[in-house]
């Protein structure tokens, strides 16, 4: 078993710093007087492709042998990853084949194109994107980096608490929202290494609330779809879970009403653009303000790839 060390952080950080931006950490005191509490947004909407999964994409690229890259890197995403990946590739000099789901923002999409990464679409189920990329992947020849399932992705996922920690401890607690579980694992070791004290709080769409479900029951827990955080879509990894069950205390759901209220008030008083996913965290604190109360609070804030036809459909047509 490939364990996830401080130093392997550590290496991941300094092997993909070139091709990463080091994000921004913004606040406000409105939102803080709002939310009871000092919230600190480590603002990964402003990394490259819009995303953290610029980091554990480039990480895992960076990682393998030149033979590997040398046959292409390949990879199922709704999107995010899908660019992150598209994008190592066109750095390394690699091609790069994606599998989205047909149902994927057009956004999203076009950023794949727009790195070089060749999309092969599938029905919007976890079981067609696996047995697509499967497909792909005998016909390219192709290197597989799972989007999250890869523990060289949620070492470059780790990176980002690692900034955050570095910019603003200590931290009572760290929030970051959960699909697949790379950002809340590599967020989990972060805080385990970097700073022990701070807490680690996932958060998830109660439409999809299998990561939820997973830790109550003590076993991977199949994914729903009913939520518009479409980048939240997914079941925890055999990989991801374990570290999860480790080092993540709890998991906070929140509805789709309470997800549009909080990126509403990211939009207005932050003055930023964060997409759906990115929001969970910021709903769940202030649906739980009795917890955080008074405290120093981490939010991931994730990306900010926001398909702008959908913006009237949330915030109203006013």
């Amino acid at each position: 078993m490939h364990l996830i060390t401080k130093e392997s952080i550590i290496e991941a950080h300094e092997r993909i710093k070139p091709y990463i931006h080091q994000t921004p950490v913004l606040t406000s005191e409105s939102i803080d007087e709002q939310a009871g509490c000092r919230i600190f947004f480590k603002c990964e909407n402003f990394q490259k492709v819009g995303a953290f999964k610029a980091r554990g994409a480039m990480n895992a690229a960076l990682s393998l042998s030149e033979a590997e890259r040398n046959k292409g890197l390949a990879t199922h995403s709704s999107g995010n990853h899908a660019q992150a990946l598209a994008r190592a590739a066109k750095i390394l000099g690699t091609k790069s084949y994606i599998v989205m789901p047909r149902t994927a923002p057009e956004i999203k999409k076009r950023g794949v194109r727009a790195y070089g990464g060749e999309i092969f679409e599938c029905e919007p189920t976890l079981q067609a994107r696996e047995a697509t990329l499967a497909e792909v992947i005998v016909k390219t020849g192709a290197t597989e980096i799972h989007p999250f399932n890869n523990y060289k992705v949620m070492e470059g996922q780790a990176t980002a608490t690692k900034e955050l920690i570095e910019a603003v401890s200590p931290l009572d607690y760290v929030l970051a929202p959960v699909g697949g579980g790379g950002l809340l694992s590599g967020t989990a070791l972060a805080a385990r290494f970097f700073s022990p004290k701070t807490i680690v709080i996932g958060t998830e769409p109660a439409g999809s609330d299998d990561a939820f479900r997973s830790l109550q029951s003590g076993k991977i827990e199949e994914a729903q779809s009913n939520t518009i955080a479409d980048g939240l879509l997914t079941k925890l990894g055999d990989k991801t879970f374990p570290i999860i069950q480790d080092g993540v205390k709890e998991i906070i759901t929140v509805t789709d009403e309470e997800i549009i209220a909080a990126m509403r008030l990211i939009w207005e008083r932050l003055k930023i653009i964060v997409e759906s996913s990115c929001a969970v965290p910021f709903a769940a604190v202030l649906k739980s303000k009795h917890k955080f109360l008074g405290k120093r609070v981490g939010i991931i804030l994730s990306g900010g790839n926001v398909d702008l036809e959908k913006v009237g459909k949330w915030f109203g047509s006013n």
